[in-house]
């Protein structure tokens, strides 16, 4: 076996793909492709960084007579550590991922939206509150609210219904065949231009979703009606923008999780216990501030930023915590 194939086969045993081999060693992902399509070999320097990072002899790497079996492993690469997946059900994972998509999508779409009737009901109400009273426009508003994420959550449960017998993909570490592994990835690969188009709309829409509400602050600022039409516009706009991202994403992350690269790799499954809990913790008290400051405030046409400022700063709670991890 010569050091091309030997590279190959360290690098997916770890689970990495090119570019995160590339970003241990400080070099391009086309230097990665080069060693492992036997183009060039590294320089002694790397020989010995990849001698430590795969924890194999040098020997091992240079010597073209010695078996994979030979070499040194880890506790948690130990064969028995894997789980093992045919092609048979990595297939029915990425089909169940893709029948979940939609649903999902729709399901956050309809909860983004779901303020924007109590939004506009609210204006209504002070602005004419002879036909429409404040009792009135909050209990029907709450009402769509609630119908709004009463169906997002049905489609959260059923299309988690679909997908329950695979959540040990995302936790376990997975072995999979060459031809299995080749297969993902060449679906990937063809997914590769849906997922770029999506995720380039999905990104635009959100961006462009500024404009009616700065549109409504340059033509009437003082016009709370105008200015709500304009702010449940920007909503809605946003709603269909984070639809196409939830979209093609989902399906993205069952490549990711086959293939244990990206979020899903095996590092970062052995940090996923510690991060889960941290995630609940962090949006069940999101959740806790925006239902205890909406009722005492009665201002739910501005609490909802509150899943704006949570939603941005998540991933800089998920850094800390995987800094201390690291550190710990």
């Amino acid at each position: 076996m010569i050091f091309a194939d030997k590279l190959i086969q360290l690098r997916k045993q770890k689970g990495w793909s090119q570019e995160e081999l590339a970003e241990k060693m400080e070099v391009t992902r086309q230097s990665v492709s080069k060693w492992e399509s036997a183009q060039s070999v590294p320089d002694i320097e790397r020989i010995l960084q990849l001698s430590d990072i795969f924890d194999v002899s040098l020997d091992y790497l240079l010597k073209n007579n010695e078996d994979i079996n030979e070499q040194i492993l880890s506790a948690d690469d130990k064969p028995e550590a894997y789980k093992a997946i045919d092609l048979t059900e990595a297939k029915s994972f990425i089909e169940a991922k893709k029948s979940t998509a939609v649903p999902v999508a729709i399901g956050v779409f309809l909860c983004v939206i779901s303020p924007i009737c109590l939004l506009i009901l609210g204006v209504l109400s002070e602005i004419n509150p002879n036909q429409i009273s404040e009792n009135m426009a909050c209990g029907a508003g709450l009402i769509v609210l609630s119908a709004f994420i009463a169906t997002a959550v049905a489609f959260f449960v059923l299309s988690g219904s679909k997908t329950s017998r695979f959540e040990y993909l995302e936790k376990e570490i997975l072995k999979t065949d060459l031809r299995t592994s080749e297969v993902i990835r060449k679906e990937k690969e063809e997914f590769r231009k849906k997922l770029t188009s999506y995720n380039t709309i999905g990104i635009v829409l959100c961006v462009l979703a500024a404009i009616p509400l700065f549109t409504g602050i340059i033509i009437s600022e003082d016009d709370d009606l105008l200015m709500t039409i304009c702010l449940s516009a920007t909503i809605f706009t946003a709603a269909i923008g984070v639809a196409f991202l939830v979209r093609v994403n989902i399906v993205q992350s069952a490549f990711n999780i086959l293939l244990q690269e990206g979020d899903y790799s095996k590092d970062k499954k052995k940090k996923q216990p510690i991060i889960s809990a941290v995630t609940v913790v962090y949006w069940l008290a999101a959740t806790a501030i925006y239902l205890i400051w909406s009722f005492l405030s009665n201002s739910w046409g501005l609490t909802w930023i509150i899943w704006v400022a949570a939603g941005v700063l998540y991933p800089a709670l998920i850094s800390i915590v995987d800094i201390f991890i690291k550190r710990k």
